[in-house]
């Protein structure tokens, strides 16, 4: 069934346009903001879904590798100071027997060091060899003096006599006993003292000439008559017994030092 639908006069008519009018309007404005409203949802959800994608691509797992590559700089060389090598100390072979180096004693031509004769003081007397290894003994009065026959460090001391004929250790033999290294290198060792001079002590430095001891008869020279035993060696430990009494026989030396002429030690070593 249609409905009929009748306007009455000719305002009613412009009332009727002006109402479609408005409703046109607003139909156009509604699907203007209906446009702009899908224009910002659409550039919203553009946005949001491009978002991702810039997060992931700046995150950086550690399989991944920037794309711009960093040159570094190169590090700074630090030059380090060089030390002057130290030549090493040679070693000492204990001699043993017959098993031993063969040395060969040599004066210096020339030397800057001060000698004296180990005795001061008392007559002397003594002879070109030893018995069985190089060494002298030097005879005098009981209680002469001993004195470094240079300058050097005491690096033997032995106050204490504590030799056993019965046992005849080879080590005790010495009795007490006093011994330097020379400021040449060379040691110096005298044995059989009756007194270690008052205040002497390891690692003291002496002077060509100072008090070392007293000669006696002390370790296996007690049957003897007072002397020194005198040894002249390469530096080596003070327990070493067989190299300190004695590795070159001192005779020329001696000599020198008794006439006032300061002849050098030399060590040349030849192995067998």
């Amino acid at each position: 069934m249609n409905k009929r639908i009748s306007y009455s006069g000719g305002r009613s008519l412009h009332r009727v346009w002006l109402g479609i009018g408005l409703v046109l309007t607003t139909a156009c404005g509604i699907q203007g903001s209906a446009s702009e409203v899908g224009q910002v949802v659409t550039k919203t959800a553009t946005l949001n879904m491009s978002t991702p994608t810039l997060q992931h691509t700046a995150t950086l797992t550690h399989s991944q590798t920037p794309t711009h590559s960093v040159t570094p700089e190169p590090s700074a060389t630090v030059q380090l100071p060089t030390e002057t090598p130290v030549p090493p100390v040679a070693s000492v072979t204990p001699i043993q027997g017959t098993q031993q180096l063969k040395l060969q004693a040599t004066a210096a031509p020339e030397t800057t060091f001060e000698y004296v004769f180990p005795i001061q003081d008392a007559d002397v007397s003594y002879g070109k060899s030893h018995h069985d290894y190089p060494a002298t003994d030097i005879f005098c009065a009981e209680g002469s003096p001993f004195v470094a026959v240079t300058s050097g460090v005491v690096t033997i001391l032995i106050p204490e006599d504590t030799w056993d004929p019965k046992q005849n250790d080879p080590a005790l033999r010495s009795g007490l006993a006093v011994g330097i290294i020379g400021d040449d290198g060379v040691q110096y060792y005298g044995s059989h003292l009756s007194a270690i001079a008052e205040g002497l002590t390891l690692g003291m430095r002496v002077q060509a000439g100072d008090l070392l001891g007293y000669t006696g008869k002390s370790g296996n020279a007690r049957n003897t008559p007072p002397h020194l035993h005198f040894g002249i060696s390469r530096p080596t430990d003070p327990d070493d017994w067989r190299v300190r009494r004695g590795e070159m026989n001192p005779y020329e030396f001696l000599q020198a030092w008794r006439a006032g002429k300061p002849l050098q030690p030399v060590f040349d070593v030849e192995e067998e």
